[in-house]
């Protein structure tokens, strides 16, 4: 195996544990550890580690080494209405490629997805919800689009399994359903609005509210001193 070959083959493995949330938010990736479990050398790794933080999955902080990214409320946001923008742009290209074994592709997905929600697997839910939306663009034919989305849908994982209250997965089976729907029957308009209501109610599943404003330090230290602390 090449070298190209090998830190590819480390890329995907490592880049599937973090979109699979079998790696959470925060986990270390110490180099020596990476390097012992794929047999290569500590440079190798941490390529790889480079390169999955340009991607913005893994956070390098120098001095105290790699760990999964912990995406901030504003990160999150912003990468929602990105995929709002690439996802409903892209489906009435969709619609037009669209034929019938993609979509039966596609309710396989959505079934597969349905079981891991019904069984309590979140992770795996997460992962499942992630593939819908990959292979659903992919049949728009636009390497470029779907590149993009690989990307924003990783850092989804992460942000929903960062914030994503506890019963929460990334999308409910149903709502894939209506979408597979629309799509049979071709219906460009109501499938764009069903994609953008549907990523703001993911987006919503999420509990920002604690990061989402700076708490107003002049409003809490006046309502403790009005409870009675006993200074003056």
């Amino acid at each position: 195996m090449s070298a190209k070959t090998r830190d590819e083959a480390i890329y995907e493995n490592l880049h599937a544990a973090i979109f699979e949330v079998q790696l959470p938010p925060g986990t270390r990736l110490p180099e020596d550890e990476l390097a012992e479990t794929f047999g290569v050398s500590r440079t190798g790794i941490r390529k790889v580690l480079q390169r999955l933080a340009h991607e913005r999955l893994v956070d390098i902080v120098p001095n105290k080494g790699a760990s999964v990214a912990q995406p901030s409320v504003k990160e999150a946001r912003e990468v929602f209405a990105a995929r709002r923008m690439i996802e409903c742009a892209a489906l009435p290209q969709v619609i037009s490629h669209a034929r019938a074994n993609q979509i039966k592709v596609l309710r396989e997905i959505m079934l597969r997805e349905d079981e891991a929600q019904l069984s309590g697997n979140r992770p795996a839910a997460i992962r499942l919800s992630g593939e819908f939306h990959l292979a659903l663009i992919r049949i728009a034919d636009n390497d470029t689009l779907a590149h993009f989305l690989r990307e924003l849908v990783a850092r989804s994982s992460l942000i929903i399994a960062t914030y994503g209250a506890p019963i929460a997965v990334s999308c409910r089976h149903s709502e894939h359903e209506q979408i597979l729907d629309l799509i049979s029957t071709r219906e460009t308009k109501a499938a764009v609005e069903w994609m953008d209501q549907h990523l703001l109610e993911v987006e919503r599943s999420c509990s920002f509210a604690v990061e989402d404003e700076e708490p107003d330090l002049k409003a809490i230290l006046s309502t403790i001193a009005r409870r009675g602390t006993g200074l003056a």
